[in-house]
């Protein structure tokens, strides 16, 4: 049973994982960045190295391609994820899926195993959504969920336009986003979750993802003395705000569906230790792999913040920041990971992504499926995410079967 090189494809996790780090230490490669292009400009020399096609499109999506002469004018078969992270980052996130994907495409190569259909592995673009807004930007894109020109107008955290730092370090292609259309999409990840390693399993076959939620809520009240205004005077907007964190928070505890909710951002105005709050701003996420869920729960929170403002005399208002329905992924593929893992004697177990993946966007446009293997304690987007040796080869050699499956046989 052919596997894959461990060795090589350990060393370049760690490798890559060395690269886009700060004074401090963390790894910061953050959409567009001067981190960012190192960690591109390597991944790409590798791509030459393995004699890959490489091209790049114009939201500057990396593409590595192997194609013969016999099937060269056949859709490819594309394994994906990304290189950009999150602020003092892991370095198995999106990572681990890119490189597994190259390993798998440079595994096939020395076997010399002929294929029906081509190989390919991409990283996208700004997947995190840290720097520029939304995120998955790259897949979604691709997938014709946003135009090529809005997104490349983004305005980053920072200031900055996505297309102008695109330009500025050298990955602005000439392509446009949609050029490859695959067969079939496939991503590897850490799961970034507890259930594998609490279970025991090695493998998870992933067949839908959460349905996602943003928004942002601002809640107006009244500034005033925090001593002289009676409690039953007052216009609190910090009080309102407080009661929806609580309000999301029971909800969701209370709930016999999968979801869940989190404010993750809060910002109070003016925000002094002795005024009661004007002005209250913060996010809601809310997540559940069922549409109709996800609705009721959108539909909880508009009449939470109605009610809030009668009773408490404040003025609310909301903004969509991302909506992004569930997704199922296609069985056929999920069955071959199924079955991949049986043949090489491992368990595995049926999941729901919680997070929000680039397979969420690429199944728009064909099937698609996820491998999950576990994470270590549940932690990601940390500096102590990690995952074993051992359990980043399993999940890579369950790729290399399920790939050259699909470039095989197809569907």
């Amino acid at each position: 049973m052919t596997s894959i090189d461990a060795k090589r494809l350990l060393g370049r996790i760690r490798e890559l994982g060395a690269i886009g780090r700060d004074s401090e230490g963390r790894l910061v490669r953050l959409a567009a960045s001067d981190g960012d292009k190192l960690g591109r400009d390597r991944f790409v020399g590798w791509l030459r190295e393995a004699g890959l096609d490489v091209v790049i499109d114009r939201l500057g999506n990396i593409f590595g391609i192997w194609r013969s002469e016999d099937n060269a004018g056949q859709a490819p078969i594309l394994i994906g994820s990304h290189i950009d992270t999150v602020i003092d980052a892991g370095i198995y996130d999106g990572c681990y899926g890119v490189l597994a994907g190259l390993e798998v495409i440079e595994t096939v190569q020395a076997s010399g195993l002929a294929l029906s259909r081509p190989l390919a592995v991409a990283a996208f673009t700004n997947e995190e959504g840290v720097r520029y807004s939304p995120d998955m930007m790259g897949s979604l894109v691709l997938a014709g969920g946003l135009s090529v020109d809005e997104a490349l107008a983004s305005l980053g955290t920072d200031g900055s336009i996505l297309g102008q730092e695109l330009a500025r370090i050298g990955y602005a292609g000439a392509e446009e986003p949609g050029f490859l259309k695959p067969h079939a999409y496939l991503e590897l990840h850490i799961e970034q979750g507890p259930v594998l390693e609490r279970e025991g399993v090695p493998i998870g076959a992933v067949e839908n993802l959460q349905g996602i939620s943003w928004q942002r809520v601002t809640i107006d009240g009244i500034a005033n003395h925090a001593g002289t205004t009676p409690m039953s005077m007052r216009s609190d907007a910090g009080y309102a705000a407080a009661r929806v964190v609580t309000f999301l928070h029971d909800r969701a505890k209370a709930s016999n569906t999968p979801t869940v909710a989190t404010v993750g951002t809060m910002r109070l105005e003016p925000n002094a230790i002795n005024v009661i709050p004007s002005r209250a701003v913060f996010t809601v996420d809310l997540r559940n792999p069922d549409e109709q869920h996800l609705r009721a729960e959108e539909a909880a929170l508009a009449a939470c913040l109605e009610e809030l403002a009668e009773i408490e005399g404040v003025t609310v208002s909301v903004e969509r920041l991302a909506r992004f329905e569930p997704v199922i992924f296609d069985r056929r593929i999920v069955e071959l990971i199924e079955a991949a893992a049986k043949n090489r004697g491992l368990v595995s177990k049926r999941m729901t992504s919680g997070a929000g993946h680039d397979a969420q966007m690429m199944a728009r446009i064909g099937p698609a499926a996820m491998i999950f293997v576990p994470s270590a304690g549940g932690i990601s987007h940390n500096p102590r995410e990690h995952t074993g040796d051992a359990e980043l080869v399993a999940g890579a050699n369950i790729l290399l079967d399920v790939a050259t499956q699909l470039a095989w046989n197809g569907l």
